[in-house]
């Protein structure tokens, strides 16, 4: 006997399901990602699917999901939109969005790579038995896209939508690369702005600025000043040193140093946050990265803080972006899912005889950390879920 869901999904957010009020708060990341997303991101046909996520969905492919495993609100289809994400599909039919995998392998046979969902698509979920498949469901056309109809006229657009991301691109593409943690090795040895021309204070994009140090070989810099050690809230040791923003350059001239006196090498603002001035350090930078991440738990057990919030916030909410005290050598990796929890307060049992006993109320969860950038001790994590404001200092776990 097959089952439908009786809710349909809501609308009213531009997304599968409505949020509460501490996932719908834009934060900075959210501000400034328009400009920088203006071109379609690439297609994900590449992407590669971990050996475990496979096996995973090859498993729940033989089986289905047990209907307890389902989202409450499950709806009995969905028609998949512009802006939709692998995150918010899973968190439709499933209980936990990070267990994606299981979402795919519901339906094998029809979605051969979760990473090819595209806008339009019908999904529909059937209940046999005590166990959830998904399929892909058929509109006007036998594809499950619908039927475009043409009028006699020019008109311009994309040949198709790309493929849904994992988690909105848009909130995590300024950090991709800007987000910078620097050794205090790299932060001595990083090359300097020691001029510019004609004793001007400050330069702006298209303006030359002049440059000593070790370039590496490399033509393309990012510009930044004001660094700020990362200090770990539970050994106080100093992570690195998050580098502020400028801007970017461009290598043009060699450093001369054949004469008398050195001659700086000349470079060319291609960019810029800011106005950039003498003593502004240059780091390699890296290429564009704008691929997608799988959302997946953790392997092992993973345990640490946060350290801070981007930029100058005390507390963040959904999309905002948090520096989190584990890295590349605790094993993190781009795409886990972690869980931040608040710590419980102290408080006092008033129901005994006398002044009463202490006790230590238990730690709650507060949201949900996308981890989309990692270095050797420390990763970048979006805020994905807030139940209530992140702050430094706050316990964070495999979910």
């Amino acid at each position: 006997m097959v089952t439908r869901a009786r809710r349909a999904p809501s609308e009213s957010t531009g997304s599968p399901r409505e949020r509460p009020a501490a996932d719908r708060r834009g934060g900075l990341a959210a501000v400034v990602a328009g400009a920088l997303l203006s071109a379609a991101l690439p297609a994900f046909a590449a992407l590669p699917v971990l050996p475990q996520q496979r096996a995973t969905a090859q498993q729940v492919a033989q089986a289905g999901v047990p209907l307890s495993e389902l989202a409450p609100d499950a709806p009995d289809s969905y028609t998949v939109k512009r802006g939709d994400t692998l995150w918010d599909i899973s968190r439709l039919f499933l209980r936990s969005p990070w267990r994606w995998p299981e979402l795919w392998g519901m339906n094998l046979q029809q979605i051969r790579n979760p990473h090819l969902i595209y806008p339009g698509q019908l999904l529909e979920l059937e209940r046999v038995d005590g166990r959830a498949r998904l399929r892909m469901g058929r509109r006007d056309g036998a594809s499950g896209l619908p039927t475009v109809r043409l009028q006699p006229r020019v008109r311009s657009a994309p040949l198709e939508d790309p493929a849904i991301s994992a988690v909105s691109m848009q909130a995590i593409a300024p950090f991709l690369n800007e987000a910078q943690v620097l050794t205090r090795e790299q932060l001595d040895g990083a090359p300097r702005i020691v001029a510019t021309p004609d004793s001007r204070v400050l330069v702006t994009a298209g303006q030359t600025a002049y440059v000593r140090g070790d370039l590496q070989g490399a033509r393309d810099f990012m510009l930044f000043r004001e660094t700020r050690p990362l200090v770990d809230p539970q050994t106080r040791e100093v992570l690195g040193y998050e580098a502020a923003f400028v801007g970017t350059a461009e290598f043009q001239r060699p450093e001369d140093t054949s004469g008398a006196l050195p001659v700086p090498a000349s470079f060319v603002l291609t960019s810029a946050r800011q106005e950039a001035g003498v003593g502004d350090r240059l780091v390699p930078l890296p290429p564009r990265d704008y691929a997608s991440y799988a959302p997946h738990a953790p392997q092992a057990p993973v345990d640490g803080r946060v350290v801070s919030v981007y930029g100058e916030a005390v507390a963040g909410g959904s999309n905002q972006v948090v520096a989190i005290n584990r890295g590349t050598r605790d094993g993190l990796e781009r795409g886990h899912v972690l869980a931040v929890w608040r710590a419980g307060k102290a408080a006092r049992d008033t129901t005994l005889a006398g002044p009463g006993q202490a006790i230590q109320l238990p730690d709650e969860r507060s949201g949900l950390l996308f981890v989309f950038r990692t270095f050797d001790r420390v990763s970048y994590a979006l805020i994905v879920q807030a139940v209530e404001p992140v702050r430094a200092g706050d316990r964070f776990s495999q979910p």
